[in-house]
């Protein structure tokens, strides 16, 4: 079994200013990914010291010497699961999820099993026809809202589960 932490959006100038839960299930996660607003490069270099293995994309949020140094989408493969990850950056009111899959057209990326996304600050775990749908919430505790992430935790022959977490409390 490999256990995928997702978060997005820790909007962190520096990464010693990320809140020190996140940071240790960060560490004990196989593999970490962060779905984009991390705001500097200081942050984007904290969270891969801290993984054992980083995937990383950018979002709307960043400074532009972060946009320029991340892909604002991936894909990955991890026991046969096929992990798209994307901060999408909509204007007016968020689309469903499954608004989602054209920045990940088969051709270019083949198939998914799951779009793993930020931007929105709210946890989400959804199926919409064959398609999983995750968002970990916001990678910060605030006034209004806890600090959530969520996992991935995959087997070999492309079985996975997904569940959200909260990590810290709201402030």
């Amino acid at each position: 079994m490999t256990r995928i932490l997702v978060v997005g959006d820790t909007h962190a100038r520096q990464w010693e200013h990320a809140h020190p839960a996140l940071r240790e299930l960060i560490r004990n996660a196989d593999i970490a990914i962060h779905c984009g607003d991390w705001v500097t490069m200081d942050a984007v270099e904290g969270f891969k010291a801290e993984a054992k293995q980083a995937v990383v994309v950018h979002g709307n949020s960043d400074y532009v010497e972060v946009r320029k140094a991340l892909p604002y989408r991936e894909v990955i493969e991890v026991d046969g699961v096929r992990i798209g990850v994307t901060h999408p950056a909509w204007g007016g009111p968020e689309p469903e999820p499954p608004a989602l899959l054209p920045d990940f057209p088969a051709a270019m990326f083949g198939r998914l099993d799951i779009v793993a996304y930020g931007h929105i600050h709210v946890p989400l775990n959804e199926v919409h026809g064959e398609m999983h749908y995750v968002n970990g919430g916001q990678g910060y505790p605030s006034f209004r809202v806890p600090g959530t992430i969520a996992w991935i935790e995959t087997s070999p022959g492309g079985l996975f589960t997904v569940s959200i977490e909260e990590f810290a409390p709201l402030l």
